[in-house]
């Protein structure tokens, strides 16, 4: 048989699977999912209706500790959930502990860490990474090849460019001070940011701010402000026409 589904695993009607599949123990899957082949979902995920989640991807996943990681080994971390209606890439892997709520899509090669919070109608774009403890609200586009790191927020209506990158460390891992200020980034909601930006530790993109492609955020950038450069620095207001409020799709 090609195929492990445990005995106290529960799975709708009209679900399909293809070959290779393992759904561990303590698994619910909605109605008229279809799951890959060579899929592995680890015990006690809940996956809800309508979901399809294409082949060699991994749902539940534990985490691995480093004997050096900053981070406590957590050995009750709840079942990954995943919301009615999700669509999941090839070859992603979903942590456990995760919650990713309805019609979000994790398009291939993504890697969403546990403790990771992300709300309707996101996109997680192809190859980016979420890490640990970070929350993304509704309605936000994070491109290919962006990487958020640990105890970020990003909230609603956000946009990341692809290869963006966000760190947490002002320290790059010297001396225990640096965990005294172990924080990551802001970005408030509406917040845009440009290919390939880059936003150091601690620092909070405004509402309806814009960051411009290749800038490197030192400070703070103050809400509905466009900018620009390495340090970054203010270039003009965000003009009325792009605010969200001027949208008319929220």
């Amino acid at each position: 048989m090609d195929v492990f589904i445990a005995g106290t695993a529960k799975i709708g009607d009209q679900t399909t699977w293809g070959h290779f599949v393992v759904i561990e123990d303590n698994v619910t899957i909605g109605v008229g999912c279809v799951i890959g082949h060579h899929v592995v979902i680890h015990a006690g995920t809940t996956v809800g209706d309508k979901v399809r989640i294409d082949a060699h991807s991994v749902i539940g996943k534990q985490p691995m500790r480093s004997k050096r990681s900053i981070f406590k080994d957590e050995k009750n971390l709840p079942g990954a959930v995943i919301g009615n209606e999700c669509l999941i890439g090839a070859q992603v892997v979903v942590y456990t502990g995760c919650e990713i709520a309805n019609n979000v899509l994790i398009a291939d090669g993504a890697a969403v860490r546990e403790n990771v919070r992300i709300g309707e109608y996101t996109i997680i774009g192809r190859n980016a990474t979420v890490e640990n403890l970070t929350t993304i609200g509704k309605k936000c586009k994070l491109e290919t090849n962006c990487y958020i790191t640990a105890y970020s927020q990003i909230d609603d209506y956000c946009f990341i460019a692809p290869g963006v990158h966000t760190t947490n460390d002002n320290f790059l891992g010297r001396t225990q001070e640096r965990f005294n200020h172990f924080k990551g980034v802001t970005i408030k909601r509406g917040g845009r940011v440009g290919g390939n930006a880059v936003i150091l530790p601690g620092k909070i993109i405004g509402e309806d701010a814009v960051v411009a492609a290749g800038a490197v955020v030192t400070k703070d950038v103050p809400p509905r402000k466009i900018v620009v450069g390495s340090p970054a620095r203010i270039l003009r207001d965000v003009p009325p026409e792009q605010l969200l409020e001027n949208q008319g799709w929220e």
